[in-house]
């Protein structure tokens, strides 16, 4: 027999989103019940312990400037951060060579020239973008019936500029810039204040660790809502009545006032409902598919390249891996790097056996860090897009005539249901911050609601 729950409000996810709002629903004086199908809390944040004890993280992991709701839920849980490791030079491979660098890469002036005009003309264009509503954009239409690689071609006259904005597409989506609309990239760079923002370390997305692991937010959450939390329960169907909603989940049927789904579009497209969702929402699950990207820490007995000056930052116009990071523990030993395989560069070494894709990664690490990185002590790595609960990281993506055709349904309650993820966020859409925002959300409108 499965356990039933009756509570004002159930919470579909254990992740960010779900969990913050879980918590401002229950600060409210709603009761709540958080149902997850996997065995942990956290979602796209997750922890891993290498075999000395070190914890590095397989999921999200960083904070930066201007994410005030993170900054603010870490004061909160009493959690410390510390930056992320940039002493010394750069790397980038480019045109079958390596070279270092502190603040400008060594690229010709003319390719420079490139990158920066490209850049500040979508830059521009981003800003133009409604955080709202893209869909009402003047030009709205006409950005999201090409593709971002189609206007990469158009503006970009250099190679060097049509790479890096390929690099910045890959690691920023983890998604090819043909995968996605040029709305779609104008509005997640306007979401996260612009090329620099998302793209850099210092004064950036990428600036700050969390000590213990990102994956220590979601667990200091979870601890504070206690046993409300319900772990190993994936929902398969949400029923609606009149007054109630009903979510059945493997072992457990929970009811209340109001249901909130704070999964990925693509997850939540995959629950039934009764009666059927609105086609305008069923038809946006369908289109609005996750990034593709496996994350792989590789453990040295040392970081190596700190003597050498190096930051452990590296960029690269060949793959697999394309963008490097420092990722060791704030003690600095043992040394870390974090490789990144993204968009087509995924796709093609998640079809390959574990040991295959390991000497790719490593032979990719020689060429940057020479021959020293081609022997770990250790190599994990994590495919997001075979994770049964997430589909692909790092968020979701929108192909060319989603946003102009669907974009209003992504927020949209569907009567007592109510959609959260950092898919559905205005403000730092895709990353942490957004993911908290979209759980705030969800919760005050459902408390204003409720007061009415």
């Amino acid at each position: 027999m499965a356990e039933r729950v009756d509570v004002d409000v159930v919470v579909v996810g254990a992740g960010l989103a779900g969990l913050t709002a879980a918590r401002e629903l229950l600060d409210g004086g709603r009761s709540v019940a958080v149902v997850e199908a996997r065995d942990r809390v956290g979602g796209r944040l997750l922890n891993h312990e290498l075999s000395d004890g070190t914890v590095v993280e397989l999921g999200g992991q960083w904070i930066g400037p201007t994410q005030y709701r993170m900054a603010r839920l870490v004061a909160d849980l009493e959690l410390e951060t510390f930056p992320t490791f940039g002493i010394g030079e750069h790397l980038l491979r480019w045109n079958g060579e390596c070279s270092r660098f502190r603040e400008m890469p060594k690229l010709s002036r003319i390719a420079l020239a490139d990158v920066g005009q490209a850049q500040a003309r979508f830059d521009r264009l981003a800003r133009r973008v409604p955080l709202e509503a893209p869909w009402t954009a003047d030009g709205a239409d006409r950005w999201d019936e090409q593709t971002f690689e189609t206007w990469i071609r158009r503006n970009a006259l250099t190679r060097t500029a049509r790479e890096f904005l390929t690099l910045y597409s890959e690691a920023v989506f983890a998604a090819e810039p043909g995968d996605q609309s040029l709305l779609h990239a104008l509005f997640y760079t306007h979401s996260g204040g612009g090329v620099d923002s998302l793209s850099r370390t210092r004064d950036g997305a990428q600036q700050d660790r969390f000590v213990g692991g990102s994956q220590v937010v979601a667990r200091r959450l979870a601890e504070q809502l206690g046993d409300i939390v319900r772990v190993r329960h994936p929902v398969r169907a949400i029923r609606q009545e009149s007054d109630r909603v009903t979510v059945e989940a493997d072992g457990l049927v929970a009811t209340g006032a109001h249901a909130i789904v704070a999964i990925p579009p693509t997850l939540a497209g995959r629950i039934a409902y009764d009666p059927p969702l609105p086609p305008a929402r069923d038809q946006l699950t369908q289109r609005v598919p996750a990034g593709s990207v496996i994350k792989c820490n590789v453990a040295y007995e040392t970081p190596f390249w700190r003597d050498e000056g190096l930051t452990g930052q590296a960029n690269a116009d060949t793959g697999p891996v394309k963008v490097t990071f420092d990722n060791s523990p704030p003690s600095g030993s043992p040394g870390v790097l974090l490789a990144f395989l993204e968009g087509d560069h995924a796709r093609q070494l998640g079809r390959v056996t574990p040991e295959e894709r390991r000497a790719a990664v490593l032979d990719s690490l020689a060429d940057s860090f020479g021959s020293r990185a081609a022997a770990p002590v250790e190599y994990v790595d994590l495919d997001w897009s075979a994770e049964e609960w997430t589909r692909g990281c790092y968020g979701a993506h929108f192909p060319p005539g989603v946003w102009t055709r669907y974009g209003p349904a992504l927020r949209q309650p569907v009567g007592r249901i109510h959609w959260a993820g950092a898919e559905t966020a205005t403000v730092w859409n895709g990353y942490m911050d957004g993911a908290v925002e979209s759980g705030e959300r969800t919760a005050a409108a459902i408390l204003s609601t409720s007061r009415r």
